[in-house]
């Protein structure tokens, strides 16, 4: 690899982490208005998904008042599509062989994160609806981070050549990153206990769902060696 291209994949990786700080700059102080560009589309899913009905209410959100439930800023997703970005920019800006490509990384990775945030973001409102009787702070914590970890890792295989579970690892740096890391420079951890409670489950279910993933590859892997 010529020192060129290093530093024209280090350049590019830079504009991705870039790119990603002005999305999440963008969303901490955007209104409902001014989410609206993925509000929008995710009721429209949400709708089809659930038969339910939403309007528009300036400064809350999506209303359906038959179900007394919001769609809010909170709910846009576009924190998973931030995630998303990035880890699908830096792995192909880093394995693309060709600066081509590796420009082309970026657009395409914005256009497949959208896409995917749309819809790993209207199946957890989706539950979230159907499952409103479990009206409490710890389920929702946790199917959120369940969705949207499994969506981060299905996104991960369909734009992987081969099914390495090893790999997985760096959706995982990469959400821990993101859901973690930007929330403790931005001071979230002196909301003391509840960080702290938040912060264990978003380690511990991503390392779960990790774990069943490699022993359910075990008996494949067993499989191989026997006939070899």
């Amino acid at each position: 690899m010529s020192r060129t291209l290093e530093w024209h994949r280090a350049g590019l990786c830079a504009c991705a982490l870039f790119a990603a700080f002005l999305i999440k700059s963008h969303y901490s102080h955007a209104s409902a208005e001014d989410l609206r560009w993925i509000l929008a589309p995710t009721t429209v899913l949400v709708e089809w998904m659930s038969g339910g009905s939403f309007e528009f209410e300036s400064g809350s959100g999506y209303i359906s008042k038959a179900h007394y439930f919001l769609i809010a800023p909170s709910c846009s997703g576009v924190n998973f599509l931030m995630t998303a970005f990035v880890m699908l920019s830096l792995k192909w800006i880093w394995t693309s062989p060709t600066k081509r490509f590796q420009i082309l990384s970026l657009p395409v990775a914005a256009g497949i994160a959208f896409i995917a945030t749309l819809v790993a973001n209207s199946v957890r409102i989706s539950l979230a609806l159907a499952f409103q009787s479990l009206n409490s702070a710890t389920f929702h914590r946790m199917e959120g981070i369940l969705i949207y970890f499994s969506f981060l890792l299905l996104l991960f295989v369909l734009t992987e050549r081969g099914f390495r579970i090893k790999r997985f690892f760096f959706p995982l740096l990469i959400y821990y990153a993101c859901a973690l890391g930007i929330p403790v420079l931005n001071g979230a951890w002196k909301q003391g206990l509840r960080f702290q409670e938040h912060a264990l489950f978003v380690m511990i279910i991503p390392l779960l769902l990790i774990t069943i993933l490699q022993l359910a590859s075990l008996p494949g892997k067993y499989a191989q060696t026997s006939r070899a």
